[in-house]
This record gives structure tokens, sequence and C-alpha cells, in this order.
């Protein structure tokens, strides 16, 4: 699934209103992470805080009714695509460092982990140890050889 014109238009919205939430300030907002919980059923994507207190939400019309097994694959990357584009704005949250975006279901199991920041850092995209044993094993490898 490719991300339409006004599903980006949408998802971009939807995190200015995260940012018109959390302004940058000298002392930044206690939270550590930003939970976004999707609903392929009827195109739901909600932003909570830690408390599960709701921040905002949009309804992606993409979204509705989608029955794709890779729903939460297709809309990862979207999502990733949009906070790569809006980054000085989502590093701007007056949101206490270190922070993440973490994509889940309906019930709450993480999908994915989208979005982390730090002072110095900032990791967009899937999991930092992702391929981590075949790059050792690699790298074995090829020490024995030699």
């Amino acid at each position: 699934m490719k991300a339409t014109e006004q599903t980006n238009q949408q998802l971009e919205r939807f995190f200015n209103k995260i940012a018109e939430k959390f302004p940058p300030l000298e002392e930044p907002t206690m939270l550590t992470d930003i939970h976004l919980r999707a609903n392929p059923d009827n195109g739901d994507l909600l932003a909570y805080d830690d408390d599960d207190n709701e921040i905002t939400r949009v309804v992606i019309d993409q979204w509705i009714n989608n029955t794709d097994e890779t729903f939460f694959d297709a809309i990862t990357l979207m999502i990733r695509g949009i906070l790569k584009k809006m980054s000085k704005t989502i590093d701007n949250f007056g949101i206490l460092k270190p922070f993440s975006i973490i994509l889940e279901n309906d019930d709450k199991e993480q999908m994915a982990e989208l979005y982390l920041a730090d002072d110095d850092t900032v990791i967009l995209g899937g999991d930092i140890m992702q391929d981590l044993d075949k790059d050792l094993n690699s790298f074995l490898d090829n020490l024995l050889k030699e």
C-alpha cells in the first residue's frame, strides 16, 4: 500500500497537532514515549502519552476497512516517511529527551518503534539490532578465512 497525497497530508496534520500540544519549552514535559495506535477497521490513528491519555486522533481514509495482512508494515513505512520529512518539528517537541514514537495495535502491542530522539542522536527506522547475528557471523567467517 502506497500512501496517497491525502494520507500524507493527514499524517502531517496529525504530527503538527502533537507539536502544538508539546511546543518547545525551557523545561520540557516529562514524557518518555508517544504511543500511536492504528486501527485498520475504522482508519483511526490515535496518539497517547505514557499515562494513556489521548493527545490527538485522525481518521486516515485510505486505511478504512483494510484487511491486508501487511497493514502494519505498510503504515510503518508511511509514518516513518512523514517523520523523516518532519524531523525538525519532531525533534523540537517539548518532551524530555530521550523519547520514542511507537506504533501499537488496538491491543497496545508494540508493532514498531518509529522514531527515537536523544539530544545528539535520532534513530529513524526499524530495529537497530536487525541482522546483527548475520553481520557478526559474516565478520567471524571473514576473520577465520584470514
